[in-house]
């Protein structure tokens, strides 16, 4: 599991079938409790918005957070932090 902070949106026009739909957020990486220079796209499956802070579940296990397992991705935010 990661934590970041949503910092924008990503749109994409084409994209694999099993994907049209999903909503594309731009999260940057916090470690040790400091914002990072580092970023990574995720599938928002919480709702999250701009400047909220999230989890995020990367690998193999993101697959599994999405209703089909065979969509093709390496990032899924899964919570919101409060």
């Amino acid at each position: 599991m990661l934590i970041g902070k949503v910092t924008g949106t990503v749109v994409s026009t084409r994209k694999c079938e099993s994907l049209i739909g999903s909503k594309f957020m731009e999260v940057r990486l916090i470690k040790n409790g400091k914002e990072t220079e580092q970023y990574i796209i995720a599938i928002d499956m919480v709702g999250a918005g701009i400047g909220e802070e999230v989890l995020i579940t990367t690998g193999s296990g993101a697959r599994l957070a999405l209703p089909d397992s065979k969509t093709p991705t390496d990032a899924v935010i899964v919570g919101i932090v409060d």
